[in-house]
């Protein structure tokens, strides 16, 4: 398993991490046996990121991963969480926080998390469910850096969602140590520029601010919540079609261009538009680590052999580039 520095952390992360999210399924519904030998099989061929939340099954996946972890007793995992404010809280913002981490490290069974993330969306002035870039800086990160002087945290993070300008001015400010950026084949904007009147989100070249930040990046959304098999088909454990996030305003929308880059596969470039998608995402150097979320055992082992056969090559990352283009000037 390739390992890669994240960031400034100096810790070395798997270039697969295990998600434990809702969209996949397996750490929230699945058979417990199932868990624990997938993550098992995980630790086995080096994968030693796993990323969970208290908003997967309202704290079933942090129970179930705690668990597991429990019984198979790694040496060298690493765990992150995360915290979601609701605007009821926003007046007590250190409070929440603090409240939330430990009922997360009661569930996980654990004395602290080693990356504790901000879920919330991040915009310039804040409002209804997202917090202000203001907000941020002068009540999350001090908030975090306590948690971390009290031993409950050893690195802090955010998930890069909200409004482009907002996210540049948190990551450029340097309170953070990780991020979790959404980066896949529909939106590669957070590495490259995107065609005039492309329909995604703008993340304006994000990886550059990271890098200058040292801050490592965890890859998130590389298959588009599933969208990127080309195939509208779920597992029943999987989640309902999630809303997507930085790509088209429909996961139907997203389903039918992820179709369009099939020619990937009839090149030979990949067995699959999954394999594809997986591979794309660990193409840039910037990515520590990548989350790949999964109903089944089956799953890891797909998301494996795609990670064990490398980046795409260069001329892959070419024939996808003129394929989006196509996309420039429809509607999001």
């Amino acid at each position: 398993m390739e390992m890669r520095v994240f960031g400034r952390t100096g810790m070395r992360l798997s270039v697969l991490g295990f998600g434990c999210g809702a969209v996949g399924g397996l750490m929230v519904r699945g058979d417990p046996r199932d868990q624990e030998r997938t993550i098992a099989r995980a630790l086995s061929v080096g994968v030693n990121y796993f990323d969970t939340a208290v908003q997967y099954g309202d704290g079933e996946s942090e129970k179930n991963l705690g668990n597991a972890l429990q019984a198979l007793k790694p040496a060298n995992a690493i765990v992150g969480t995360k915290v979601r404010l609701p605007p009821s809280d926003f007046g007590r913002i250190a409070d929440a926080i603090t409240k939330s981490l430990e009922a997360s490290l009661a569930r996980l069974r654990r004395d602290r998390v080693d990356i504790f993330h901000l879920h919330n969306a991040v915009t310039e002035t804040g409002g209804e469910k997202t917090l202000s870039v203001q907000q941020v800086l002068g009540d999350v990160a001090p908030a975090f850096d306590r948690l971390r002087q009290q031993g409950k945290a050893r690195y802090l993070g955010l998930t890069a969602v909200g409004d482009t300008a907002a996210l540049h001015q948190v990551i450029d400010s340097g309170a953070f140590d990780s991020a979790q950026v959404v980066y896949n084949m529909l939106n590669p904007s957070a590495a490259t520029g995107l065609p005039a009147h492309y329909p995604a989100q703008d993340y304006a070249k994000l990886f550059d601010h990271t890098q200058i930040a040292g801050i490592g990046v965890i890859g998130i959304r590389v298959l588009a919540g599933g969208a990127l098999s080309g195939s509208a088909e779920r597992h029943p454990i999987a989640s309902p079609p999630p809303e997507p996030i930085g790509s088209a305003m429909s996961y139907d929308a997203d389903i039918a261009r992820a179709r369009r880059l099939l020619p990937l596969v009839e090149d030979g470039f990949a067995a699959s538009l999954t394999e594809a998608a997986t591979r794309f995402a660990i193409s840039h150097p910037a990515i520590g680590t990548i989350l790949v979320g999964m109903a089944t055992p089956q799953q890891f082992e797909d998301a494996l052999t795609a990670v064990q056969k490398g980046p795409l090559p260069p001329a892959a990352i070419d024939r996808l580039a003129a394929l989006r283009k196509g996309f420039a000037g429809e509607p999001r």
